[in-house]
């Protein structure tokens, strides 16, 4: 029987396990938000919790022994200096006020290779906008190809070929222009050189 037994063991042996659940996390506080799946996720959130709270109590003291203790609690877990002053700086912070509930687990759908359920795992009051990222990703796409397929693949090298011989014309008409003002030029020259020589004798 399981009675009492609190974690998942994610199918990883503990290190393995320990060493997962730091690199998410320090994902997680760089990035502001992560994709996973649901059971990590949901073992994430409060490993990511206890560190953002450790942080919070060292601030809380306002820089003396205990700041310079939480810090160094944290870099137990999160062996990134520039993640590990971003915690102290704009994350703690900015959950000052909070009593927990520092992270928001969203599910996403399900992962196309195995159907895994997938989650977005994201902190509270992060500016990240999945639609502007997913409307963006849309209007390059429409953009680039009008029409899906053999036939906008075709349509677009098409184009691009026409701009590629619309280039070379255009540089090979500056380049006869060019050549032909220098051709002229030259006659001037030629004829002026002749009305001298001519006059002089």
């Amino acid at each position: 029987m399981r009675h009492r037994v609190a974690h998942r063991k994610l199918g990883r042996v503990t290190e393995h396990r320990i060493a997962l659940l730091r690199n998410q996390a320090e994902a997680l506080l760089r990035h502001e938000h992560i994709e996973t799946t649901v059971p990590k996720a949901k073992e994430l959130r409060p490993f990511v919790e206890r560190l953002i709270t450790i942080a919070k109590r060292g601030l809380a003291d306002g820089g003396g022994a205990r700041a310079l203790t939480a810090r160094r609690l944290v870099l137990e877990e999160l062996q990134d200096r520039a993640v590990v002053g971003k915690l102290f700086t704009e994350i703690a912070p900015r959950f000052a006020g909070r009593p927990g509930g520092y992270t928001r687990l969203l599910r996403v759908g399900f992962r196309q290779g195995d159907s895994a359920e997938m989650a977005m795992v994201e902190l509270v009051g992060s500016e990240y906008d999945p639609k502007a990222k997913r409307e963006k990703g849309d209007k390059e796409a429409a953009g680039r190809q009008k029409g899906s397929g053999v036939s906008g693949r075709l349509r677009a090298a098409a184009e691009r070929l026409r701009g590629k011989r619309a280039a070379e014309e255009a540089e090979s008409e500056a380049a006869s222009t060019d050549t032909k003002s220098q051709a002229r030029a030259a006659a001037r020259q030629g004829s002026s050189g002749a009305r001298r020589s001519s006059r002089a004798k």
